[in-house]
């Protein structure tokens, strides 16, 4: 099903980029109240308020929002998020989304936010996206803390900190069952806080029922949905922004207790510091800070003239 009506919250930059735009020749102007400048192309209206909303609409505003304002204005894809067309996504549930499943170094952390009608018009205002599209850290942790002023006490956190993610994996061998473990808790810690939610939503990355068997007597009576795409949900969108900020925030506080600057993902550049990590401190420092079933740990040992087998049990 196509939209046929958009709605968008801009910066100051933003608004006179679009100004500029919209007064190019092929825009005819319109008189709309409470505008700065309204405009329109052939099946397409283009209004922008003084409050720096943006409203598109029409037949062709999909194609006007996909191939002009993202590219030209936005400079990043937000159709998905912006215009929900799913109903659900305004009742009352909770979003669950996790970051530092795919970093070397640093925890898994899993966040869940409750949303209902209210909530989710607050958190399109701000501008709440899937924290995969936002490439600032800074706008990142600034995000969440505006996330976690409108949500209050309707959001929670699980971090699984490396020794204790090490010693999961080396019992169960299956990073999606602790992914399920943790989505799991990220449930049932905010069900704690909202008792009636109806419904949680997350990602889909493994069986449903992996998630269902790891909850408790609270979350068995909640219904569990997964599906590809989940962060466009606002409620998941929410979640995410709040893990990748814990996330951020743990690695802050590794690299000041250990010393160094902590790198994010798996690069060249994880491993050169990993493997000075290791020549200062030992093996057994990757336990204290990194996911050791990585491939990186045995190239990291490698470099440095250990193999697996210099490394500590986890338990």
């Amino acid at each position: 099903m196509k939209s046929n009506s958009f709605t968008f919250k801009l910066d100051a930059g933003q608004q006179q980029a679009l100004i500029r735009l919209l007064k190019q020749p092929r825009y005819r102007p319109e008189t709309v109240p409470h505008t700065q400048i309204a405009a329109s192309l052939p099946d397409c209206r283009i209004n922008l308020y003084k409050s720096g909303k943006l409203l598109v609409q029409g037949k062709a505003a999909e194609e006007w929002v996909t191939f002009t304002l993202e590219t030209e204005i936005l400079k990043e894809v937000v159709i998905g998020y912006e215009e929900l067309l799913d109903p659900e996504a305004f009742q009352p549930h909770m979003g669950i989304d996790e970051s530092g499943k795919g970093d070397f170094f640093g925890p898994l952390v899993i966040a869940s936010a409750y949303v209902d009608e209210g909530l989710v018009e607050k958190l399109r205002e701000l501008g709440v996206r899937d924290s995969k599209k936002i490439s600032s850290d800074n706008v990142a942790l600034n995000m969440a803390r505006d996330i976690r002023k409108i949500l209050g006490d309707r959001c929670a956190m699980v971090t699984i900190g490396n020794p204790s993610y090490n010693r999961m994996y080396a019992k169960i061998r299956n990073v999606n069952k602790i992914l399920a473990w943790g989505h799991a808790r990220a449930i049932e810690n905010l069900l704690e806080k909202v008792p009636d939610c109806p419904r949680a939503l997350s990602d889909k990355f493994g069986p449903t029922h992996q998630i269902e068997r790891a909850l408790m007597e609270k979350g068995k009576k909640i219904r569990l949905d997964q599906r590809t795409k989940a962060e466009s949900d606002p409620a998941v969108a929410a979640a995410s922004i709040l893990a990748r900020a814990g996330f951020l925030y743990a690695l802050k506080k590794m690299g000041k207790e250990h010393g160094f600057e902590v790198p994010k993902g798996a690069s060249t550049k994880v491993r050169r510091e990993a493997e000075k990590l290791v020549a200062y401190k030992g093996p057994g420092i990757l336990l204290k800070t990194a996911k050791c079933h990585f491939q990186t740990t045995d190239k990291v040992l490698a470099e440095v003239g250990y193999t697996r087998k210099d490394l500590p049990s986890p338990f």
